[in-house]
């Protein structure tokens, strides 16, 4: 599997529309090539002109554990130019930072879900480039979760910066691809491109999206560690909206949930019995953790693993966001009166709980609450909006 910006470096053509224009790179951490050079290194080595970089959450170099966290704009100690934050004081391209580059590359590697805010911000800069007459190139990249759809569409009126438009959680889709969306829903007139992938096949196992084997897992961000937290993300980040731990300060971030103050076992017995056909393709585990920071700092929780390797993973069987809603609901029925949706303004949405924000409305923190919801009424809500999505975007499908 060759990914964009190796296809990129290794193709005269391709470099040569970019000689004598001025380039612009938004990336991070796992911007880097087949050979681990991070790709500012490899587009100057090849001749790009780069006049400004951009960084998304948790910042170019990807060094900011927690949600919420701002980076500051700097200077590239190497290089020279200057290095611009789009989770900073802005969330925007400002206006006089697009007068820094012609054509911005975009080499970002995605996790696959709607509310990993890389994908607002790939929106973003479609829109400031569309004004400012600019030309936007995806180096695409894999989809680590695969071509499967989960999840509730956003609601109208809650959009966010977790939530840039009317999709599921999980979309299914590369980066290069839902530009192609962005693009046709929002009537964007832009100039676009791909450098598309060679050999990517999100059906093939055993990767499903990623190429196990070929190439080195490097975390696009912080608590994204290995390939089994991006398989369970789609649901497991809805925890960011709950008092339960999603296992940030441990060595296994966003694969698991727990508290000092449930019983794990309990919840996975009651879990089995709500809807055992909601937990296919996993293995779930009790087990106990500690976090050193975060929720639960230092405190002894008893966890539920969720185990997506190995012979255990089935990765049409296996959803997610299903998986944690089911662990919500089983808690719920345990203990009727747990204070279990966090309220503050997540990602500066000040006007609703956090839990909807990333869900893009309140429709599964009802289902939760509601003692008489049963499983076979979340599917009902949700199986048009996951139909729906699965025929929108296929006219933008490039693999």
């Amino acid at each position: 599997m060759i990914f964009g910006i190796d296809r990129l470096l290794a193709d005269p053509a391709l470099l040569g529309q970019l000689k004598g224009r001025r380039v612009a790179l938004l990336a991070h951490p796992a911007s880097v090539t087949a050979d681990l050079t991070h790709s500012i290194d490899a587009l100057i080595a090849a001749g790009v002109t780069i006049s400004a970089a951009f960084g998304p959450q948790h910042g170019m170099k990807g060094d900011l554990q927690d949600n919420m966290m701002e980076s500051p704009d700097y200077r590239d100690p190497v290089h020279g130019f200057p290095v611009f934050s789009l989770y900073g004081e802005v969330r925007r391209p400002r206006d006089d930072w697009m007068e820094t580059f012609d054509v911005i590359l975009v080499d970002l590697q995605d996790l696959g879900c709607r509310i990993y805010t890389y994908v607002t911000t790939l929106l973003y800069v479609l829109e400031s480039s569309a004004r400012h007459g600019k030309s936007v190139w995806v180096l695409d990249r894999p989809n680590p979760a695969g071509r499967p759809v989960e999840g509730l569409t956003l609601l109208p009126g809650y959009e966010s910066f977790v939530g840039a438009g009317p999709m599921p959680m999980r979309h299914g889709l590369t980066m290069g691809e839902l530009g192609h969306w962005f693009i046709d829903h929002f009537r964007l007139a832009v100039e676009y491109r791909v450098v598309e992938m060679h050999g990517y096949d999100p059906e093939a196992a055993p990767g499903f999206g990623w190429p196990l084997g070929q190439r080195e897992w490097i975390n696009p961000s912080p608590n994204a560690p290995n390939l089994s937290m991006a398989r369970c993300y789609a649901g497991t980040v809805m925890l960011e909206g709950a008092t339960l731990s999603e296992g940030r300060g441990t060595t296994r971030p966003l694969e698991l949930f727990g508290a000092p103050d449930i019983d794990a076992r309990a919840v996975i017995a009651e879990m089995h019995a709500l809807a055992s056909d909601w937990l296919g393709g996993c293995v779930l585990r009790d087990m106990w953790f500690q976090p050193t920071f975060h929720k639960h700092v230092g405190q002894l929780c008893s966890g539920v693993q969720i185990h997506v390797e190995g012979p255990h993973y089935g990765h049409h069987a296996f959803m997610p966001w299903r998986v944690q809603a089911l662990g919500f609901k089983a808690i719920r029925r345990l203990y009727p009166n747990y204070d279990l949706w966090r309220d503050f303004p997540y990602e500066y949405a000040f006007d609703r709980l956090p839990i909807d924000t990333i869900n893009g409305g309140p429709g599964l923190r009802i289902w939760v609450d509601d003692p008489e919801a049963a499983p076979g009424d979340l599917d009902a809500l949700t199986r048009p909006d996951e139909a729906a999505w699965m025929e929108a975007r296929r006219p933008h499908l490039i693999y």
